[in-house]
């Protein structure tokens, strides 16, 4: 089976991007129809509608998706803060995709592609959105319920403009697309995470503070789910210690990561980086190098087992939290997704927030690998 097309450029200027990226994919075999998928990270924010409009005038494929990101991927090499794009064709029949365009109401399908999905009923989707749209978890969501697909894809990473590719270049809601049944993928989640402690109940919480939980105090019970050296030392739990709550349901024991945002020693509370009320469960996690190299090296080779026969390429969606911030260099973390995979292409890109299925998650790697 053959691979799909892709290619990689790094260099200084969007005009040599664009042609490098063009040049790659032809070297590969001449593209032509299908869709393409277009990462670039935030450094080329303002010239991303001109390398869109070249590879349309110069592959053939006049269909792209994709959006910035903190950083790029294309194989093993990774790249951040600097210019750089990753594209991939995925020569599929027009019948077995439904691009989705940009919205200001995302959650609501088109007539056309709403009546496309209740016939053709896609298995899954590539979807991009925007942070800063209010309820991006509730639009994701939604759209995962309406057309029944499992979604994959990240939002926007970007320091500047939140441009997200549909067919155009704009900003705002959630897009990408849909694919029809007859496209096999397999999918993996990587939480990077440890779990510390039994899950717990809360029991008195305002917003995003926790009172209680289990009807003590949540600090009491925090300091003993982390360990003695840890509660001797608050100021070391920064950045290492999460907040989690586990999907209702889950098979996999699958958890959702919310950062620890603020201690307070007086009353016994914990700050969360998002909403809580009495009667949600959560559990406390270690995210340190160790735990994230072992988990992705995890959900890699299952989703590997996986696989029906060969594979023809992958994307991958990483959190910016994790890159050479978790793994040590710009490379790393894409150098252990290739290795793991093996001789296809692989493209993807740092987000700020991870979409797996129909939820929004943090500091986790989501997989799609095409049969």
């Amino acid at each position: 089976m053959t691979a799909f097309p892709s290619a990689f450029s790094s260099a200084s200027d969007w005009a040599h991007v664009a042609k490098e990226l063009a040049d790659g994919l032809a070297a590969v075999s001449n593209p032509g129809g299908g869709i393409g998928i277009l990462y670039a990270t935030d450094m080329l924010a303002d010239d991303l509608r001109s390398i869109v409009t070249y590879l349309r005038q110069t592959t053939g494929v006049d269909t792209w998706i994709g959006t910035l990101g903190f950083g790029v991927i294309h194989d093993a090499t990774g790249a951040f803060d600097r210019p750089a794009a990753a594209a991939i064709v995925l020569a599929l029949g027009s019948s077995d995709i439904r691009l989705l365009p940009l919205s200001p109401i995302p959650d609501l399908l088109t007539e056309e592609i709403a009546q496309w999905a209740e016939t053709v009923r896609p298995a899954a989707g590539i979807v991009h959105g925007d942070a800063a749209a209010p309820s991006v978890a509730e639009f994701v969501e939604k759209l995962s319920r309406r057309s029944g697909a499992f979604l994959v894809g990240g939002l926007t990473g970007s320091r500047t403009a939140q441009h997200q590719i549909a067919g155009e270049v704009g900003a705002g809601g959630v897009s990408g697309i849909l694919l029809s049944p007859d496209v096999p993928v397999t999918v993996g989640l990587s939480q990077g995470c440890t779990p510390l402690g039994p899950v717990r109940r809360v029991t008195s919480a305002n917003a995003n503070v926790i009172a209680e939980l289990d009807d003590r105090p949540a600090l009491e019970v925090f300091k003993e789910d982390i360990g003695e050296m840890l509660a001797h030392d608050l100021n070391r739990v920064a950045g290492y210690i999460h907040v989690a709550f586990p999907v209702a349901g889950s098979d996999t024991n699958d958890y959702m990561v919310r950062s620890l945002i603020a201690i307070d020693p007086e009353h016994g509370w914990l700050g969360v980086g998002s909403d809580v009320a009495a009667g949600d469960r959560i559990m406390f996690v270690r995210r340190d190098p160790a735990s994230a190299k072992t988990d992705l090296e995890r959900m890699l080779a299952d989703t590997k087992r996986r696989l029906p026969g060969p594979a023809r390429g992958a994307l991958y969606v990483s959190c910016v939290a994790r890159g050479p911030h978790m793994f040590g260099d710009e490379n790393a973390e894409a150098e252990i997704v290739k290795a793991a995979l093996g001789d296809i292409p692989v493209i993807g890109f740092y987000a700020a927030g991870e979409i797996s299925n129909d939820r929004l998650y943090g500091f986790t790697g989501v997989l799609m690998v095409f049969g």
